[in-house]
């Protein structure tokens, strides 16, 4: 019997922020969100900047250019 593995790219399509959470949606339906904690660039920010964000390699991670901030969508998910 063989077995074969799903492999999923973790792109994400959209990004959302709160007052305490970064938040991305990825091109296969999961959502995975992060405190804005992990990221005081963001933490700090004010809505304007948070907002002020862009897509980067097609989604594999987003960049906020004011800030000099980027994340990673596959560091977000290999977080324990």
């Amino acid at each position: 019997m063989s077995t074969s593995a799903i492999h999923l790219d973790p792109l994400a399509v959209d990004v959302t922020l709160s007052d305490h959470s970064l938040h991305l949606r990825l091109a296969d339906g999961r959502e995975i969100s992060a405190p804005l904690a992990w990221f005081p660039r963001l933490l700090d920010a004010t809505p304007a900047q948070r907002e002020n964000w862009r897509l980067i390699g097609n989604g594999i991670g987003v960049h906020w250019p004011e800030l000099d901030e980027d994340v990673a969508t596959e560091t977000l998910l290999a977080v324990r």
